[in-house]
């Protein structure tokens, strides 16, 4: 018999359960058509001009992609205008937060973050041994007085996603500023901005101008809005100094050759983006309406998914799955009462309206 010795830390650690895959749900259940509307992924896809440059790279995938990514961060400093040794990206933004676990925390540091919340910051710090210390939401909106307190001397990192996942709600620029002034030396407040392409709310911080004045690091994606999350990249700014620390972490060649001229091409094509934000609010605005003729409780979001209220999250799941549609059980976040459903086509909302009003079970 073989014996492991693993680490302790490994003890604390549920491995991370996706949104159940179509190909998965049309084998387990026999069906023919399913839509994935769990992932908060972008339903239109991505630019015409990211398919365009994957296919003109394709041809030279026996290469190793650019290891600095340089052109990618060129690209992204001048959008940001930024410096390029102010940018870290990395393979998803997930790999960015395990990037952060790595290079600040130890045995017995904590991190403090919301609850619910994104899981990956709980996974990067339970990995390195370090505590998770968790504050709930207050109003489905991250508490941030309640964060500020619960931070101690053994504190490296707090948590702010913006908006937050699962909820979709956001904190405001005034209250962010004044949780930042307060900060204690020696932690670092991670912004973790992930759809923030989707907000439309005037009150939502301009983190950029933040890295300066702060210790922030912002993290950003091209799997939301861009619709690239099958390439995998994401990307943190901060000051000069906190970027080399992440970039001792990283590893080389971390980001694929199709991903770097995706999201290069992708971060040209404003037009494109732009439509994408336009039609997801539509959607949301046209999904608050279904749920108010249905009197279906919801929390307002500045995303691409709606947290909306059931009797019993599971139930309403497995009704759905087995009618072909797939959505987020609020279970999973400790919201026994909600699904959190992902914004889809005009086609895939009807079909997920449809397939909700036939079921007894909500």
């Amino acid at each position: 018999m073989l014996n492991f010795n693993p680490r302790k830390a490994l003890d604390k650690i549920k491995p991370y359960v996706p949104g159940k895959p179509i190909n998965e749900v049309k084998r387990e259940l026999g069906l023919t058509e399913v839509i994935k509307l769990a992932s908060n992924e972008n339903p239109y896809g991505p630019s015409p001009k990211a398919k365009e440059a994957m296919v003109k790279t394709i041809s030279n995938v026996q290469l190793y992609p650019d290891g600095r990514a340089y052109e990618l961060k060129e690209a992204l400093a001048k959008f940001y205008n930024l410096k390029m040794n102010q940018i870290v990206v990395g393979n998803g933004s997930d790999e960015i937060i395990k990037l952060l676990s790595e290079a600040f925390l130890e045995t017995g540091d904590n991190i403090v973050q919301a609850e619910p919340t994104f899981s990956e910051y709980e996974f990067g710090a339970l990995l390195m041994g370090a505590e998770v210390k968790k504050v709930p939401l207050k109003d489905y909106t991250h508490d941030l007085e309640g964060l500020w307190q619960a931070i101690d001397k053994k504190t490296k990192l707090v948590y702010i996603c913006n908006p937050n996942n699962p909820t979709g709600t956001i904190i405001d620029e005034k209250t962010l500023l004044e949780f930042l002034d307060k900060l204690p030396e020696g932690v670092i407040a991670v912004l973790d901005e992930a759809y923030a392409e989707y907000v439309t709310s005037e009150a939502y911080p301009d983190s950029i101008k933040l890295i300066d004045r702060y210790p922030v690091l912002i993290l950003r994606t091209f799997s939301k809005i861009y619709a690239l999350a099958g390439l995998r990249v994401g990307y943190g700014l901060g000051t000069e100094k906190l970027i080399s620390l992440l970039e001792k972490a990283r590893e080389p060649f971390n980001v694929n050759l199709l991903g770097q001229v995706a999201a290069l091409a992708s971060l040209q094509d404003t037009k494109y983006k732009e439509n994408s934000k336009q039609k997801n609010k539509q959607a949301r605005e046209l999904f608050y309406l279904e749920c108010e003729k249905r009197k279906i409780n919801y929390v307002k979001s500045e995303t691409n998914f709606v947290l909306m209220g059931v009797e019993n999250a599971d139930s309403a799941f497995k009704g759905l799955l087995q009618r072909g549609v797939i959505v987020r059980s609020g279970s999973v976040f400790g919201l026994p009462h909600h699904l959190r459903v992902s914004l889809g086509t005009s086609n895939e909302m009807e079909k997920f309206w449809h397939a909700f009003d036939e079921m007894e079970v909500k």
